[in-house]
């Protein structure tokens, strides 16, 4: 290995033009014509006028989120995009918008209606998914598992003086969760966990962990091997556990994904979690998660479309500006009457729950359909600005990149129409024949 010398270092720079070493333009003085996304747009893209279906206080939810995202988050979205780190300074101002809990009544948390608490996704997706990823793991996964210790943990987690994570997914089992291998083995006192969690947002720095494991002390053989699962609070303190980022993602870089290790990591009796003992108990969380996870798709369409709007009006070429052009008002109209349907979509998802209607065919068919439409919206956003469409300041190129994961978390496309249809047929088709014949003998 050869060790350079300092003198060698400047010397080398002095060999170079000065301009290699020059820092990048500001995206506003390298390229003038049009605002980047520090400065948001307005909102332009209630088109059918769905404001009006809302109540007064899921308007002020919507407002003041969005004013909180517009001026606290967008000027600095994309360099944290950009460095892969999550922005700790915003955490209080988005505790201060008390929507942290959503649903839930009491110790501290709004007692939101599910429609506000969409609401409220959608306009922190719009400006950034990342943030608003943060917020669906802290509170509509982990806040929301949480039963038997709610005044222990409850208040300081809804104003996100504390945060949480919420640990299903291991490198063995995405789709396939229910088939997890991490183990809680009850010992005098408590349990001990063992084993490794996978893609865990918010893990790297979570004061809280909500880990799903396999209890090892009710397995029942009945003819097949009956495992039951539980769930454990864990504090980040723990000795045995450990948790690391993720690197090189190309979407929700903000995110803070990680990879979870526990060895012999001790809970005691008091942090476990009653309420779960199948993995059907788990998918009553995630079907109401999955609501507001279509929410997310629904606000970053949203954002998308405020953006080229703004932008075609003010970028000119072949001396008139890119909205005068009908390919393009095509491509806007386009993306204005997937948003429509979306939100109606979203909307009426919202209604279903709070009425006491809504089955999980339904929250899996609103996921897949809403962010499979809210991928081609888009990715028309991203043709409609060219060049600039690859750039994370112009928001589009950033918001193409971060709708992937959302795609695939909570479900792929896949596996939740595989839900619906199961729901509308009466037959699981999870499983390739030949598995199920192969468990048959």
């Amino acid at each position: 290995m050869t060790v350079r010398s300092q003198h060698q270092d400047e010397t080398d720079k002095s060999s170079k033009p000065s301009y290699y070493y020059s820092p990048p333009l500001d995206v506003s003085v390298a390229f003038p014509q049009a605002t980047p996304a520090s400065n948001f747009p307005s909102a332009a893209s209630d088109y059918y006028q769905f404001d009006d279906l809302l109540r007064p206080e899921e308007k002020a939810i919507r407002n003041k989120v969005r004013e909180c995202m517009e001026k606290e988050v967008a000027p600095i979205m994309a360099e944290y995009w950009e460095k892969a780190e999550f922005p700790f300074q915003i955490i209080p101002k988005l505790g201060a918008l008390s929507i942290a809990g959503g649903t839930i009544k009491g110790y501290g948390c709004p007692g939101l209606s599910l429609t506000a608490s969409a609401i409220a996704s959608a306009e922190i997706a719009r400006v950034d998914a990342s943030c608003s990823t943060f917020i669906l793991v802290h509170s509509s996964l982990a806040m929301l598992t949480i039963e038997e210790q709610k005044q222990k943990y409850l208040p300081s987690l809804a104003q996100l003086k504390t945060i949480a994570c919420w640990a299903l997914t291991e490198p063995d089992y995405g789709s396939d969760a229910s088939s997890l291998n991490t183990t809680a083995t009850k010992v005098e006192g408590g349990w001990i966990l063992e084993g490794q969690k996978r893609w865990i947002g918010n893990s790297t720095f979570a004061d809280v962990l909500v880990i799903f494991a396999r209890n090892t002390t009710t397995n029942q053989i009945n003819g097949q091997v009956k495992q039951h699962t539980r769930k454990y609070l864990v504090k980040k303190d723990s000795p045995g556990l450990t948790a690391t980022k993720i690197p090189n993602k190309i979407g929700l870089r903000i995110v803070q994904n990680g990879d979870i290790l526990l060895k012999k990591v001790f809970v005691p009796d008091q942090d476990r979690l009653p309420g779960v003992n199948s993995f059907q108990d788990t998918s009553k969380v995630l079907a109401v998660s999955r609501v507001i996870v279509a929410w997310q798709p629904v606000g970053i369409s949203m954002g998308v479309y405020d953006m080229c709007v703004r932008y075609l009006k003010e970028r000119k070429q072949f001396e008139a500006p890119l909205a005068a052009f009908q390919l393009n008002q095509q491509k806007l109209t386009q993306m204005l009457g997937n948003i429509q349907a979306m939100t109606l979509v979203g909307w009426r998802l919202c209604k279903l729950y709070e009425a006491g209607k809504m089955t999980p065919g339904q929250a899996s068919l609103g996921k897949s359909w809403i962010t499979s439409t809210a991928r081609k919206t888009v990715a028309l956003g991203r043709e409609l600005l060219g060049g600039n469409g690859i750039l994370a300041d112009f928001l589009v190129a950033k918001a193409f990149c971060d709708l992937e994961p959302i795609y695939t978390y909570e479900g792929t496309y896949d596996i939740n129409s595989l839900v619906t249809g199961r729901e509308i047929t009466g037959f699981a088709s999870f499983k390739p024949a030949l598995s199920t014949q192969r468990s048959r003998l």
